[in-house]
């Protein structure tokens, strides 16, 4: 009678354990999915603040017949595209951050980071949210010419122009 009670609570222990395994499954992908969805809010909000700056802008430009760039960035502005001349602090600290990291541990043809790398060299958690904000931001770098992504998904140093809107040749 004792070896089939002590059966059956072995049943149970291995069944929970079993249901433990599977909720820790779900608790991770819904953990997942929180995480995609913060940086999916933080992108629109983001994007927003970029078209309502651009379309500010085009409103000032209209009523005025010269305007002055600021030289110092605000935090949530655009990345221009690079060109010759123009100097890193244009960029919002953020993103200096992130050029610096790629910079200084991939020198042009030396070698390239991940965007778990360089959030681990920024000091961040190697979480998926905090990697994939770091992804992004190197993204938009290297989009707008500042850093070369690599096919691989990895990123280094180097510049190239880019064709900006209504910016006329880049050379």
């Amino acid at each position: 009678m004792l070896e089939e009670r002590e059966t059956a609570a072995r049943v149970r222990v291995e069944g929970l354990r079993e249901e433990v395994v599977r909720l820790a499954e779900v608790l991770e992908a819904a953990e997942i999915e929180l995480e995609r969805r913060v940086i999916a809010r933080e992108e629109l909000v983001e994007a927003l603040a970029a078209s309502a700056a651009e379309s500010t802008a085009v409103t000032e430009t209209e009523t005025e017949q010269e305007t002055v760039p600021s030289p110092a960035p605000v935090p949530g502005s655009t990345v221009p595209p690079w060109r010759e001349g123009l100097p890193v602090t244009v960029l919002t600290s953020d993103y200096q951050q992130i050029l610096g990291v790629v910079e200084e541990r991939a020198p042009a043809g030396q070698g390239t980071l991940k965007a778990r790398e360089i959030a681990v060299q920024l000091g961040l958690q190697a979480t998926p949210a905090k990697v994939e904000g770091v992804r992004s931001k190197a993204r938009r770098l290297a989009e707008r010419g500042w850093l070369v992504q690599e096919t691989s998904g990895s990123f280094s140093a180097g510049r190239r122009p880019v064709a900006a809107p209504d910016a006329g040749p880049s050379v």
